[in-house]
């Protein structure tokens, strides 16, 4: 019979083991998802610790946060026939919550293999196969990460309209050593030529800008010369209306003058308007007339007389005449 202790021992450690295949932890940014006998249960579960029914049920932890997914090593063959190899494409992608169990359903825990690896696959062969080698891994490789990221969302609206891409990244593919080559080869051909036209440029640059500088220096002359020359203009006109001024100045004496003249020339012959009346022109008469006269004195003359001429005596002896 076994002993108590045995058996209370036996029981604790199995129920420990129970305990330890039950528990399980869901980490942040996950959400757990559980088969039970195989079938997809409609319980989910958030972060944290939880319990389950061990060896029955199991579980799988789906990421919800932010992730990238790495295909590697893609072979790609172009319109011309030539295979290549993209090291690396990286695509970035998040699930909604709200999606996980749709999604889970439809494509199962691993459905990034299915909805991203295999379609990145199927996408870049896709747009290989309609571009030369030198489209591919020249020209339009600057396009081919927005085309993946363009095309895998379109798909993914339809399919798993959850999960959303966030961004594609996609590594310079891997070409034959002897087309590199040549590419390399041409690549320095080009730099040397974009040198070569770089001198060019800064050849044209420094003559256009000795061509501005003199052009500059010409306008500059020219506007001195012209300032130069409207100041002698200036000058001249102030020297013309300094002439006109002293002109005008001088006629306006001179017509002062010349009216002080006349209005003493009309004062005077009002004034002597005034003046020369009948009684002072005889007064004037007999003055001159006296002026005129001569005296004769001797020893048979007893008295003395006035030689007049015969007008000033007749004027002398009849002066009423002319009143008549």
């Amino acid at each position: 019979m076994v002993p108590a202790a045995t058996f209370i021992a036996i029981l604790l450690a199995g129920c420990g083991i129970l305990l330890n295949f039950s528990v399980h932890k869901i980490e942040e940014g996950h959400v757990g998802v559980y088969y039970r006998g195989g079938a997809l249960l409609s319980k989910t579960s958030g972060p944290g610790y939880h319990v389950m029914v061990p060896f029955i049920t199991s579980f799988r932890s789906v990421q919800t946060t932010l992730q990238t997914d790495e295909v590697k090593n893609v072979p790609c063959g172009t319109s011309g026939g030539v295979i290549i190899y993209f090291d690396r494409i990286e695509v970035v992608n998040i699930l909604s919550i709200n999606a996980v169990y749709d999604t889970v359903k439809n494509y199962t825990a691993d459905y990034d293999k299915t909805l991203i690896y295999n379609k990145i696959h199927h996408e870049l062969n896709q747009f290989c196969s309609v571009h030369s080698l030198q489209e591919v891994y020249i020209n339009l490789f600057d396009q081919i990460d927005e085309n993946l990221k363009l095309s895998l969302q379109l798909d993914l609206t339809q399919m798993a309209p959850g999960l959303i891409i966030q961004a594609v990244r996609v590594t310079k593919p891997k070409i034959p050593e002897q087309i590199r080559k040549n590419y390399e080869q041409m690549e320095a051909e080009k730099t040397k030529l974009m040198i070569v036209h770089e001198q060019q440029r800064v050849v044209e640059k420094e003559a256009e800008t000795e061509r501005k500088r003199a052009i500059i220096e010409a306008e500059k002359t020219a506007e001195v010369a012209k300032i130069q020359w409207e100041q002698k203009i200036m000058e001249k006109e102030s020297q013309k209306k300094i002439s006109e001024i002293e002109d005008q100045t001088h006629l306006a004496k001179e017509k002062a003058r010349a009216d002080a003249d006349l209005y003493k020339a009309k004062q005077e012959a009002e004034a002597n308007g005034l003046i020369l009346t009948r009684e002072y022109i005889e007064l004037k008469k007999f003055e001159a007339i006296s002026k005129n006269s001569k005296l004769y004195f001797g020893n048979d003359i007893p008295n003395i007389f006035l030689e007049l001429g015969a007008k000033d005596l007749d004027s002398v002896l009849k002066p009423d005449n002319k009143k008549n």
